[in-house]
């Protein structure tokens, strides 16, 4: 949770960085979940924007968390575009965020796992 919170308030919309694996998979599991519950309780209260409202205020640091995660493999946060390809676009873009860091510094930061 803490992963989450740390994209969520300290890094809401910071495209500059490295961000770790662990950054980067926590953040889209907790989002995944709490729009999961989110989706059930708007169905059960009948009011089923509350998830579209949720997808709205995450959107700038999921998009945030995954260039930066990018950064962290030496990929320039551009590369996120990759995901308006359809299919194929998706399945890089997850090669991409299962590739280890790239080690010592690069042009986008110090490696957060040395940190």
């Amino acid at each position: 949770m803490d992963w989450y919170l740390k994209v969520l308030k300290e890094h809401y919309a910071d495209f500059d960085g490295r961000a770790r694996r662990t950054e980067f998979w926590m953040f889209a599991l907790i989002n995944f979940i709490v729009a999961i519950v989110l989706a059930f309780i708007g169905n059960m209260i009948h009011f089923t924007w509350i998830s579209t409202i949720y997808s709205l205020a995450v959107l700038v640091p999921s998009i945030a968390v995954t260039v930066r995660r990018l950064h962290d493999i030496g990929k320039s946060g551009w590369w996120w575009l990759i995901v308006l390809v359809p299919f194929v676009g998706f399945i890089v873009l997850l090669v991409f965020a299962v590739m280890d860091s790239q080690p010592g510094s690069n042009q986008y930061g110090a490696n957060p796992k040395g940190a």
